[in-house]
């Protein structure tokens, strides 16, 4: 594959999360790159392996969510802009010169991008070149954007299975978390979840629902199980009516299997499935995250951890601040009370990071209850945290309360 657009110091968009590609990857850290290069990726702990500060020491790397693959990068040449993903689109929506990315045909033969279209609309937009890897291991999912092949530079053909992403764990808490959880959700509403055992259990604990909207940045196992019931038909959604929307897929080979003949699961840029005026437009859109810690205030930490960035903002202050503008919307954080063991309450006096303000949360659940904060006075919220905080940490969190 011809690389010569390639020149020292510019600036390279790497598609992050399931659809990194890694073989494209592989063979430009194979050639002698040019110095200077400056990598920008967004990518997903499971998926994402490469650390660009590695490849070579005049190489620099901006992210916007901390990877395990960016632990031990060089933190000179490592530069974390923390940043929501609605901004994240236009952020990459300039000054990129090349975007690297992977392609895949789907069944009609046709070449589409996917199965992540987070930023590569607004990547492709503004890159000089594109280099692409067309892997003919998996059909691309039939809603997924097309590409016209005109529009790519340089192409890597490969075979390359996808990585499978492992179902997640559900404890007895995460079991307990997502039946509460569904018990705020009503027929008809419009939800999105994110990653890990408590959204998994949210969804398994929502096959009694009906009509249910599906609009988000993520469409997995869970999610396909929903649709092919039954419960989730959009029917209801006034914006992409009967359309199930998401920015990326990831869980199985059984899911990439389905999103190939499914065109109804439609895969947009982050420009709309985190757009404020697309999801106000949506009746009781739920948003449903998670976080580190939550403190007596209502303010959230997602992204810090033991005076580390662990992850980063993401998107779920685009989707809780849309979800108080949709009519009968909320957003709902969804949490084990407790972490380490057991050992430390997630309920916490203050933050060490705010992700989300205090007036961004509704709801906030956990294995011990349901906290109603919204229209709380400061007191009644701290009141409300503390009733499902871990019992063992009650009265230590009711004198801070009281200092």
């Amino acid at each position: 594959m011809d690389i010569s657009c390639l020149k020292p110091g510019q600036r390279i968009f790497v598609s992050g999360s399931s659809n990194e590609p890694e073989g494209l990857l592989d063979a430009l850290r194979a050639e002698a790159l040019p110095e200077g290069l400056h990598f920008v990726q967004f990518p997903l702990s499971g998926y994402n392996q490469a650390d660009f500060t590695a490849w070579h020491p005049t190489f620099q790397a901006t992210t916007m969510f901390m990877g395990a693959n960016l632990r031990n990068a060089d933190p000179a040449r490592l530069h974390f802009v923390p940043m929501q993903m609605r901004a994240i689109n236009d952020y990459l929506s300039r000054d990129i010169d090349v975007a690297l990315i992977q392609v895949a045909r789907g069944r009609d033969g046709r070449l589409r991008l996917g199965p992540n279209v987070d930023f590569t609309g607004a990547a492709l937009a503004c890159a000089d070149f594109v280099l692409a890897e067309l892997n003919e291991a998996f059909a691309a999912p039939a809603g997924c954007p097309l590409i016209d092949e005109s529009r790519i530079d340089g192409m890597l053909v490969t075979n390359r299975p996808l990585y499978e992403f492992p179902a997640p764990a559900m404890d007895s808490a995460a079991i307990a978390i997502g039946e509460r959880v569904a018990g705020l959700i009503r027929d008809g509403d419009c939800i999105q979840t994110g990653i890990g055992a408590i959204p998994a259990a949210i969804l398994l604990a929502l096959q009694d629902k009906n009509d249910l909207g599906m609009h988000g940045g993520i469409v997995d196992d869970g999610g396909m199980a929903l649709i092919e019931n039954g419960n989730v038909t959009g029917a209801n959604k006034p914006v992409d009516t009967g359309r199930h929307v998401t920015g990326m897929a990831i869980g199985t080979q059984a899911l990439m299997d389905w999103l190939a003949e499914t065109p109804e699961v439609l895969f947009k840029g982050a420009n709309h499935t985190h757009e404020v005026s697309v999801i106000r437009q949506l009746p009781g859109f739920v948003s449903i995250n998670s976080a580190v810690e939550i403190d007596l205030m209502g303010q959230v930490n997602a992204e810090f951890a033991g005076g580390r960035q662990i992850s980063g903002t993401g998107g779920s202050v685009d989707f809780m601040r849309a979800a108080r503008l949709s009519q009968g919307g909320r957003s709902i954080i969804a949490m084990n009370a407790t972490a380490r063991g057991g050992t430390a309450s997630r309920i916490v006096h203050r933050v060490e990071v705010v992700t989300a303000l205090r007036t961004d949360v509704d709801i906030v659940v956990t294995e011990y209850g349901v906290a109603e904060l919204r229209d709380l006075p400061l007191n009644a919220r701290a009141e409300a945290l503390i009733a499902v905080a871990a019992p063992e940490f009650r009265d230590e969190l009711r004198e801070d309360a009281q200092r």
